[in-house]
């Protein structure tokens, strides 16, 4: 899959996500900046670095399972969310506007990652052979 990751409207939407994510943790307790808020702007982050890395990998299978690990990543950072919401660290609406982008965000993460797959029973160039001249 050509181009860079940050052409990728996954990627994109994901570094949105890490930065609303990042305004709302600012207003959790105190008590929670080594508990619920670090681990949810881990979590966070590590949506858009996995497809980052996966889209730097050197195949598509690659990139699928790095696909695949920012989406358990977005999973575990809507439990978070959820468990922030039911302890009432965010509002109604950050609750929603979190809600929904992680909902979108999932699809278009299932999206791509059925493109990629679709892709992997096709032959494709390593970086090495994209490098040398047409045949």
């Amino acid at each position: 899959m050509a181009g860079a990751y940050t052409e990728l409207r996954a990627w994109k939407q994901a570094v949105d996500l890490v930065l609303e994510v990042y305004r709302t943790t600012q207003q959790f307790p105190k008590t929670e900046l080594y508990g619920l808020t670090n681990q949810i702007g881990r979590s966070a982050v590590s949506v858009p670095s996995n497809i980052a890395e996966g889209k730097g990998r050197s195949s598509d299978r690659e990139f699928a399972l790095f696909l695949s690990h920012a989406r358990g990543s977005l999973l575990e950072l809507e439990t978070q969310l959820l468990i922030a919401s039911k302890l009432g660290y965010t509002g109604k609406e950050q609750s929603e506007s979190l809600g929904t982008r992680t909902e979108q965000l999932a699809k278009t993460l299932n999206a791509l990652l059925n493109v990629v797959k679709e892709k992997k029973g096709k032959p494709t160039r390593t970086r090495e052979e994209s490098q040398l001249p047409a045949r």
